[in-house]
């Protein structure tokens, strides 16, 4: 059920990649989302009765008879609904439209032409457009009551709408950025067809969360994690602002940040009316990590300690809540709204058993990290955690490769310090940027001698949603300043060497 005071749209979810770009554009444009699973009953949508539903992309053949399903009868709720790219063929498939394999797929940006500029999902838009696409199949046959409005030069039926029923579907993804003026066209759906009136805003959110977590808490105390990320941070300034002096923060310190990190996220937290606790666990990092070398289980080894640290802190304080920094993305990843899962999250899934708390506080639960770090800054944080880049919650223990020593640790955290330093001094803002320490050795000459040190890597990426990237164009001028740095400054490095490869192939972090 919709516990939402705003006006909502629904976005089902059947195997899409852009879910939660959908979801996050839908925000932006003033209009509450909620993802659910394609398979939702009709019952629980008409409980929420949204304004709206969108059914999303996915990576199956409607014809095939394992691919997700609906019924006709969600077409029939007298909702307005808009499909993109799977959720077309899905539409016109189940309201008895033919979808078939395509002559020429389409993948990438293609020009398209909107030929109805009457349908109310083009008003306004230049009818010659680039749009991503990326589809095998199309559809050959329309629904009875549709027409064509769009096409491009393999795909005759790029968009369709029966505008009697408020049904509409694209071919392409409008949610990209690749896609001109995507944004406006969901805009069009939202408030031409929807009605919608704009109602989400981030400010409501903080009263509405503050008035839910003081309903719930009470005059309990809460305990958090605290990690100085992005969600943590956030999640405890509303918590500080909600319950004040109820909060007790946990920083296990595991020695694995970047440098002074750790002070920087105790200074920030200190005069707050809270409790902040640092625990000074990097010895006890470091001696489970020693020989190991292989990433995933230098990730199990830190998250599994880290884990057994905060038990045995946070159980001083029996009969608190548990708050979490969890995020929508989290939930989604976790297959708790869609039932696939794509990554678990330690997180997410409800208090451990055998648990000393008395419940769990999740204030941004449903938000999107967008909204988590524009809330952020309408409580004040400061805009260096606020901005903070992804930090990999493993720390620097991924971005060294092989095995992890304070001294390579050390390394690495210097070359890390010098590359964004001299990244602010030139004003470059790029999505996210790093050092990474390989377990490569390489000849060099200083001075009058020879050398034989460790190849450092650099890496800045360009991204919008972090799930592609594109590697950022550093001015060779400032490239060269941070070599030059580097190597002079940084003892243990004689190479550096700057990664010029996109998501895909190659992931953002190295490990």
């Amino acid at each position: 059920m919709n516990t939402q005071p705003n006006q909502t749209v629904v976005v089902l979810d059947f195997g899409g990649q852009y879910k939660e770009l959908i979801a996050r554009r839908v925000r932006e444009c003033g209009v509450h989302s909620q993802i659910l699973s394609g398979n939702t009953p009709l019952e629980t949508l008409r409980e929420i009765a949204p304004i709206g539903v969108i059914l999303t992309g996915g990576p199956h053949s409607v014809y095939d008879e394992t691919s997700p399903h609906t019924v006709k009868e969600l077409f029939e709720l007298g909702i307005p609904v808009l499909g993109i790219c799977y959720g077309m063929q899905l539409m016109a498939y189940t309201l008895g439209g033919v979808v078939r394999s395509c002559a020429v797929s389409e993948f990438g940006a293609i020009p398209c032409r909107y030929d109805d500029p009457d349908c109310k999902i083009f008003k306004g838009l230049d009818p010659n457009a680039v749009t991503l696409m990326s589809h095998n199949d199309y559809v050959d046959v329309l629904p009875k009551g549709f027409r064509r409005v769009a096409h491009t030069a393999d795909c005759p039926t790029a968009a369709m709408c029966d505008e009697d029923r408020r049904l509409y579907a694209v071919q392409f993804h409008p949610e990209v950025e690749r896609t001109q003026q995507g944004t406006q066209l969901l805009r069009n759906f939202l408030y031409n067809v929807c009605g919608a009136k704009g109602d989400y805003n981030i400010n409501d959110v903080i009263q509405r969360q503050i008035g839910l977590i003081r309903e719930q808490v009470g005059t309990h105390n809460v305990v958090l994690g605290l990690s100085g990320g992005v969600d943590s941070s956030v999640c405890a300034a509303i918590l500080e602002r909600a319950i004040p002096n109820q909060l007790t923060c946990i920083f296990v310190d595991h020695g694995m940040m970047r440098k002074n990190e750790g002070d920087e996220i105790e200074r920030a937290f200190a005069g707050k009316s809270l409790n902040f606790i640092r625990v000074d666990a990097k010895e006890r990092f470091l001696s489970k990590l020693k020989g190991v070398t292989e990433p995933e289980k230098k990730r199990k080894i830190i998250g599994e300690e880290f884990v057994r640290v905060f038990e045995e802190e946070s159980g001083k304080f029996a009969g608190s809540f548990l708050a979490q920094g969890t995020i929508y993305p989290d939930v989604v990843e976790s297959g708790l709204t869609t039932g696939a899962v794509i990554k678990s999250h330690h997180n997410v899934g409800g208090l451990p058993k055998d648990t000393k708390f008395i419940g769990l506080v999740e204030p941004l639960r449903y938000l999107f990290k967008d909204e988590v770090r524009a809330l952020g800054r309408r409580l004040g944080l400061d805009e260096a955690l606020v901005a903070r880049q992804p930090f990999p919650g493993p720390g620097l223990a991924v971005r060294c490769i092989g095995e992890i020593t304070v001294e390579r640790l050390d390394i690495l955290r210097d070359a890390d310090y010098i590359f964004r330093e001299e990244l602010a001094k030139a004003d470059l803002h790029y999505d996210q940027f790093f050092a990474v320490l390989t377990d490569m050795r390489t000849v060099g000459v200083m001075g009058d001698g020879r050398t034989y040190n460790y190849v450092l890597a650099l890496r800045a990426v360009i991204t919008s949603d972090f799930m592609t990237c594109e590697y950022a164009h550093i001015p060779y001028s400032v490239l060269d300043v941070v070599s030059s740095r580097i190597v002079n400054e940084v003892k243990g490095v004689s190479r550096v060497v700057y990664d010029v490869t996109g998501k895909p192939p190659a992931t953002i972090e190295w490990e």
